[in-house]
């Protein structure tokens, strides 16, 4: 999906171009992951590529199922089949959205850090549940999902920003989101872009 501001680049094959393009990253930021890691995460951005699988019908219209109601969908499923689905389900809206939609987060009440806590506990919890029966052969992927979840949103990020220039604003609010994550790629970028973060009060700026 394309965003205001932002050309559309045609490709042939979405999955492939996902694929390259999450593989080439990771090896620029230097994050490690199983093959299936990083197949489900190549998966996740072909399926949620198409807004139909995203968003969800209402009657009010088509919006995004806020991730609290996804959350009480897992605790009052009525199996374990559809509680995996409904965690299953929240970890990927989570991380999917973490990683491609962070500089819409600047004026929201709910924080990417939300979604990333979210997203970590869902894949997790999933992890614990898959890792007997049919579902096992999946649970070592969900339990990577989990632990390394900021570092995978941060290759998502860069995803997402490679046709994106940086305002004072942004400069900002990368730092607060470094502040709140600890993003290794938010403090690469501020130093980039001539800012020393700091945790102490206030932002050293190079000149």
């Amino acid at each position: 999906m394309a965003q205001a501001g932002r050309q559309v680049v045609p490709v042939a094959n979405l999955r492939e171009f996902f694929k390259d393009s999450v593989h080439g990253v990771l090896e620029k930021q230097h994050v490690a992951v199983e093959e299936q890691t990083e197949q489900y995460v190549v998966n996740v951005l072909t399926l949620f590529a198409r807004s139909e699988a995203l968003y969800e019908r209402t009657p009010a219209g088509t919006s995004l199922r806020p991730l609290a109601l996804m959350l009480c969908d897992a605790l009052e499923a009525g199996s374990s089949g559809e509680r995996n689905r409904a965690l299953q389900r929240l970890g990927d809206v989570s991380l999917f959205v973490a990683g491609f939609f962070a500089h819409s987060f600047a004026a929201r009440l709910i924080d990417i850090d939300y979604h990333i806590a979210m997203g970590g506990r869902a894949y997790g919890a999933l992890a614990a549940a898959t890792a007997r029966g049919s579902g096992r052969a999946l649970s070592s992927v969900f339990a990577e999902l989990a632990q390394k979840f900021q570092p995978l949103v941060d290759v998502l990020n860069e995803l997402s920003d490679s046709a994106y220039t940086h305002s004072d604003r942004d400069i900002l609010r990368l730092y607060e989101l470094w502040l709140k994550t600890g993003s290794a790629r938010c403090y690469g970028l501020l130093k980039r872009l001539g800012v020393e973060p700091t945790r102490a009060a206030g932002t050293a700026f190079a000149h």
